[in-house]
């Protein structure tokens, strides 16, 4: 019995490592032919190449910025804002979402404001920031702030409230005090979700620190597509949206990696 129940398992990660691979290797043809056919309609004439570039143009302009040492600092800039308005959104929106948890007054008084606020087009906020702060860093990440902290706080909040009675209920009755039934039952039953919440907010954190070097940044890659712009180098725009779609993958690719070896354990359990 045992000898067959292991052959069923290794027959089944077995196809899991076919498919794995099979879905890999659409990914990179997928890609191979989408720059291929848009360096050929860049080289024929196919498209306007002042506003479209094409791949070679855009390898050309990342190894001379990068070569001349243009590029790499202001890659750090980005990457540096990008990690702080992550991390405090995140750690602000866990703590904001259990202290609404913990005070339901305070909840429903602030619930048509979190709804407000997340509503709200928050590149409106971003002049506030600059005046407020001063144009630079913390400009920017208050911006990414204004776009992470309400999303995690109502995601991981809305988690806490859809735990099961029962089970806060088995700790009452032990003498559980509510100290005790947050860090027992709530915060256990949320880790997956709170973990997950990570993956969205980087994203947000791009969009945050973008829109933030949009509107006041001196350096950055944000800072990049706006001079590009403004000097009509769409090659520059187009190769400094490409080195945010690399460096957003590997941050995002770090997280999920983070995510699966913090809830094996819970997965398992």
């Amino acid at each position: 019995m045992s000898s067959m129940l292991k052959r069923l398992h290794e027959d089944y990660r077995t196809r899991q490592k076919k498919l794995t691979a099979a879905v890999m290797s659409v990914r990179v043809l997928i890609l191979i032919v989408f720059v291929g056919l848009w360096e050929l309609a860049g080289r024929l004439g196919w498209i306007d190449v002042l506003l479209f570039s094409y791949p070679s143009k855009l390898w050309n302009q990342l190894y001379t910025t990068t070569l001349d040492g243009t590029l790499p600092p202001h890659i750090a800039v980005t990457v540096m804002e990008t990690a702080a308005g992550f991390v405090l959104g995140t750690l602000l929106g866990a703590a904001l979402a259990a202290l609404l948890w913990w005070y339901p007054f305070l909840s429903r008084v602030l619930d048509p404001y979190l709804v407000v606020l997340n509503s709200m087009p928050k590149v409106a906020l971003g002049p506030i920031f600059i005046v407020a702060l001063g144009p630079g860093f913390l400009s920017i990440v208050a911006t990414t702030l204004s776009v992470t902290v309400i999303i995690t706080t109502l995601a991981i909040y809305n988690r806490f409230r859809e735990i099961d009675a029962n089970y806060i209920k088995v700790v009452r009755l032990f003498g559980g005090s509510r100290s005790q039934v947050f860090r027992l039952v709530i915060l256990p039953a949320s880790f997956p979700v709170i973990i997950s919440t990570l993956k969205v907010n980087v994203g947000l954190a791009w969009v945050g620190v973008i829109v933030g070097e949009f509107l006041t940044a001196k350096s950055g890659l944000g800072y990049l597509i706006i001079y590009g712009f403004q000097v009509f180098n769409f090659t520059l725009v187009l190769s400094s949206l490409v080195v945010i779609a690399i460096v957003a993958a590997i941050m995002y690719q770090l997280v999920a990696a983070l995510e699966e070896r913090l809830t094996r354990g819970w997965r398992e359990r």
